[in-house]
């Protein structure tokens, strides 16, 4: 691995071996992700609807990282071209740099015509083989264009997690007054922090018109939440600003999932009582590792009437901030569930050392079989 700027954050792995052992880790850790979000509705944290919404964006990260590996899959061999390097972000996150996914997002665009213009897999198999056997040389350039190849199929052909996922709606169920309760679950790739950021938001609907089939409202809500995902923004700031300039929306609850930051001995540079947990388990390939998961909930306390314009009044939420909380100046909401995700050495290791700071962290802990089992 070799850093563009020491100073840096971000590192450009440029290693070919180091790269597929990159991204194996991530296919193990978003295979994991699942079944967290399965242990969390068996607790009651999440419920089946958030599990589902969650489990899309899951599937889209992987997707993602899929599509990257694929991409940089020939990355150190010698093609005879610049197949690049992959960036990460070795200090706030683990996970690939934002211009990583804002490129990627870029060759979907084009990517049909990439396609169009390359050969396909079965004419860079034949060729592959005629090389190889008529002038005894290894085909690494056509290697490279099949990867490419691949990559651009599956750009086109995968759920992917996008630098932003545009809001969803699920109705829930009906409401007494005529109201409908939706679920609306959105998710984004935050520039600042290089990680993938969901949220979910509980509405009560007033309107006339089903929300998902407003051709008016629909679209503004859309774009209004898009435009506040972003992750330095508070909980409160979110919600009340929806509140306001939505009358007849009515938001009951809202939470953002934090997924990272990645720890790893060998990508990522952590200090403290993470790095020392790392180094002492020393784990073999494949178990040197741990993630973080945050919830943050803000959730509405009360309803109050308030005057809107000369004749008229509206419904404000009133939401819930707890006093009490270390962490409600930073997140403005109800409340924060911290987490971290690690297989069964680092785990052990965690316990030995009982560093301060992680006494309030659950802990979903991933046995060799693959089972998550959850502790306090």
């Amino acid at each position: 691995m070799t850093a563009t700027d020491l100073a840096s954050d971000h590192v450009s792995v440029s290693d070919t071996f180091a790269v597929r052992r990159y991204f194996r880790k991530f296919e193990a850790i978003t295979g994991h992700l699942g079944r967290v979000a399965t242990v969390m509705e068996r607790e009651g944290t999440l419920s089946r609807m958030d599990v589902k919404a969650v489990a899309q964006f899951v599937r889209a990260i992987t997707g993602t990282f899929r599509a990257l590996s694929l991409k940089y899959l020939m990355t150190g061999r010698s093609t005879g071209v610049f197949s690049g390097a992959l960036e990460i972000d070795r200090v706030e996150s683990g996970f690939p740099a934002f211009t990583e996914i804002l490129t990627m997002a870029n060759d979907a665009q084009q990517a049909r015509n990439h396609l169009n213009g390359m050969m396909d897999p079965a004419q860079l198999k034949d060729a592959m083989v005629r090389q190889i056997v008529g002038s005894l040389e290894v085909p690494t350039k056509l290697q490279f264009a099949m990867s490419q190849r691949l990559y651009y199929e599956a750009l086109l052909g995968e759920s992917l997690f996008w630098v932003q996922n545009d809001p969803r709606a699920q109705w829930l169920n009906d409401l007494p007054n005529s109201r409908r309760a939706y679920l609306l679950w959105w998710a984004v790739y935050d520039s600042q922090v290089n990680l993938p950021i969901v949220y979910l938001m509980d509405v009560e609907d007033s309107g006339k018109k089903a929300l998902p089939a407003d051709d008016r409202r629909w679209p503004e809500v859309q774009r209004h939440l898009m435009a506040q995902s972003v992750g330095g923004l508070k909980l409160i700031t979110i919600a009340s600003g929806f509140d306001r300039d939505f009358p007849d929306l009515h938001p009951k609850r809202l939470r953002r999932v934090r997924i990272g930051p990645m720890y790893s001995n060998a990508f990522t540079l952590q200090s403290g009582a993470m790095q020392q947990v790392l180094e002492q388990a020393n784990a073999p390939a494949g178990e040197d590792w741990s993630l973080a998961w945050t919830l943050e909930s803000l959730r509405s306390e009360r309803v109050e009437r308030v005057s809107s314009g000369w004749f008229s009044t509206v419904d404000r939420e009133i939401f819930a901030l707890d006093p009490f909380s270390d962490h409600v100046e930073e997140t403005g909401g109800s409340e924060v569930e911290r987490a971290i995700i690690m297989p069964t050495r680092p785990y052990q290791m965690l316990a030995e050392l009982a560093p301060s700071g992680f006494g309030n962290f659950r802990k979903f802990v991933v046995a060799p079989s693959g089972q998550v089992v959850s502790y306090r």
